[in-house]
C-alpha cells in the first residue's frame, strides 16, 4: 500500500496540480492587495470616501456601533459592504485568468499552426519517395500483365 500511495503521489497530475495549488494562493493574495489597498480606495476616493468594506446593516437592535468589526461583537450584521469587495476581488482573479488561458490557447494554436506548416511543407524524406516509385512500378507492370 506504501509503493501505491508514493506512486500516486509522484505522478506528474498530483504534483502539478499541488504547485497550481501553492501558485494560486499565492496568486489570491496577490489580487485581495490589488482589490483592497488599489482599487477600493480609488472607488472610495471617486464616490466620495465611500469605503464598502465597512458598509453592512444591522440585522439586531443591539447593533449600534458604526465600525463592522464592533458591530459584529454587538450581534448579527449583514455584511454588504465585504461581500461587494469579494465579488470584485473575484470579477478580478476570473478576468485575469480568463487573461492568461486566452494568451496560452493563442500561443499553443499559433504553435500548432507553425507545425502544421513546417510538415506541409517539408518534402517526404528520399525512403518514401523511393519506395512510392516502387509501387507505382510495380503496379504498371501488374497492369500491363493483365
Amino acid at each position: 500500500m506504501l509503493k501505491q500511495f508514493r506512486d500516486f503521489a509522484i505522478k506528474g497530475n498530483v504534483v502539478d496540480l499541488a504547485v497550481a495549488v501553492i501558485i494560486g494562493a499565492a496568486f489570491g493574495k496577490i489580487v485581495d492587495s490589488l482589490v483592497n489597498d488599489v482599487l477600493m480606495p480609488v472607488i472610495g476616493a471617486i464616490t466620495g470616501g465611500l469605503d464598502f468594506s465597512n458598509h453592512f446593516l444591522p440585522l439586531a437592535k443591539s447593533v449600534t456601533a458604526p465600525v463592522l468589526s464592533e458591530a459584529r461583537k454587538q450581534g448579527a450584521v449583514l455584511a454588504w459592504g465585504s461581500f461587494l469587495t469579494y465579488v470584485i476581488n473575484f470579477l478580478i482573479i476570473a478576468f485575469v485568468l480568463f487573461l492568461v488561458v486566452r494568451g496560452i490557447t493563442m500561443v499553443r494554436e499559433r504553435v500548432f499552426r507553425e507545425q502544421e506548416e513546417e510538415k506541409a511543407v517539408a518534402p517526404p524524406p528520399r525512403q518514401e519517395v523511393l519506395l512510392e516509385e516502387i509501387r507505382d512500378l510495380l503496379a504498371r507492370r501488374g497492369g500491363q500483365s493483365a
